[in-house]
């Protein structure tokens, strides 16, 4: 059962967060047991610090040991300083005190342990027909060295598997390249636009199938925030504690408008450090987004693609999924991942191989610290940050421009739009 508190209307109270956790902690069988809990890094808007007092309070005196794992997927790994400012506790070699705080050693094959695979036909059915493939299962082998795994995370929508969180901090969260790959791969086969926000999606199935296979008891703690605070905060399994904050993310994370944007000034909060974690300035405005309209990416403090991925990037370049389909052998080489990236932050689009030409449904602009040249190159537009005044942008709704502060975490969409189909 799931034991949570939640409200449409106001945030929780310290004390109704406490009364959560405290009632979690009595109903896991813990008690002298290894506990890794699996946690974001710094791109999410989360209280980790707040849960992370609450868990060395309420959890720690009960286990063996208790121990975290920040989640990377593919993201730079963290510094003890930005260990410290996640977790709201001074990190020291990767410690608070006996506690240890571990970075997901993603770049490491070492780090990966195979748990099976998904056969092709069930992966057929899974995804509604849109793939048939076998993909193998791998995930983080330090799993291995505890008892209990504890996910704890927020809930927002997301362009690749229609809501984040619950297993998804497995995978792509701690997983191997392979199932990463694959499942980014089908999210922008489908498309964003029609993924995005959509509740319990093909890639959503093919995780928890995945998720499946992990050889340990798994728990989870589901939040719903802002930066106002927490809205909802469930405990129960990865799949029902999601289940039940997507639910409430789909009410609270998504604006619905009468007409759509003719032009969006996205402006990009500091969680952001690359175009990789900062492109849900794009995802997230994407279905309210006129055709031949316009998104502005705003960050001037932005000046790399990609810290991982940026030379695979500079090499694709962004593009709509048709574009690829069309000219698979070309670039089927590539990370799924990384095309999957390229076609998020493209938008749909059509392609014609017979002429060579892309057609895009919307434009899309950085106004960033990235270079004019290479913006040109990787095939978006350019803005140049320092001629951005937000006065000359607000106050002009009824001409289809506006201002989206905080852009990434509030999904946008047109009231009783229709999403488009995209073909197959």
């Amino acid at each position: 059962m799931t034991i949570s508190k939640a409200f449409t209307n106001r945030c929780l109270g310290d004390v109704e967060v406490h009364d959560v956790v405290d009632q979690a902690v009595e109903v896991m069988p813990i008690a002298g047991k290894r506990v890794l809990i699996l946690i974001p890094d710094g791109t999410r808007t989360a209280p980790i610090p707040q849960m992370f007092r609450l868990f060395q309070e309420l959890l720690k005196p009960r286990v063996k040991a208790l121990d975290y794992l920040v989640a990377l997927g593919t993201h730079p790994p963290m510094n003890d300083a930005q260990l410290s400012k996640l977790v709201g506790a001074t990190v020291v070699n990767g410690r608070v005190g006996d506690t240890r705080v571990f970075n997901h050693e993603w770049s490491d094959p070492a780090t990966f342990t195979t748990l099976g695979s998904i056969p092709a036909a069930e992966i057929s059915e899974l995804t509604n027909g849109w793939m048939t493939a076998d993909v193998p299962v791998s995930l983080n082998k330090l799993i291995f060295e505890y008892d209990h795994l504890i996910v704890c995370g927020p809930v927002f929508p997301h362009e690749v598997v229609g809501f984040s969180g619950g297993n998804k901090y497995f995978f792509p969260g701690i997983a191997g390249p392979e199932i990463i790959n694959f499942t980014h791969w089908l999210g922008a086969v489908i498309t964003n636009y029609e993924v995005i926000g959509a509740g319990y999606t093909p890639v959503r199935a093919v995780i928890d199938k995945a998720a499946a296979l992990i050889p340990k008891p798994t728990w989870c703690f589901a939040l719903v925030v802002d930066h106002e605070g927490i809205s909802g905060l469930y405990f129960d399994t990865p799949q029902e504690a999601w289940k039940a904050a997507s639910a409430l993310s789909a009410q609270k994370h998504i604006v619905y408008v009468d007409k759509p944007f003719r032009r969006v000034l996205s402006v990009l909060p500091e969680l952001y450090d690359d175009l990789w974690t900062g492109a849900k300035g794009m995802y997230k405005l994407e279905p309210a987004i006129a055709d031949g309209g316009e998104v502005v990416i705003y960050s001037p403090r932005i000046n790399e693609v990609s810290y991982t991925h940026g030379k695979l990037i500079d090499q694709v370049g962004y593009h709509c999924r048709d574009y690829f389909l069309k000219q698979w052998d070309r670039f089927k080489h590539y990370p799924g991942g990384v095309l999957a990236h390229s076609t998020h932050v493209k938008g749909l689009g059509t392609y014609d191989a017979a002429r060579g030409v892309e057609q895009p449904r919307i434009n899309v602009t950085l106004a960033t610290g990235i270079p004019e040249e290479r913006c040109r190159r990787i095939n978006l537009g350019y803005l140049d940050p320092a001629g951005v005044r937000l006065e000359d942008w607000s106050g002009r709704e009824d001409e289809g421009i506006v201002v989206i502060p905080r852009a990434g975490e509030r999904l946008y969409r047109v009231r009783r739009m229709q999403a488009a189909q995209p073909a197959r």
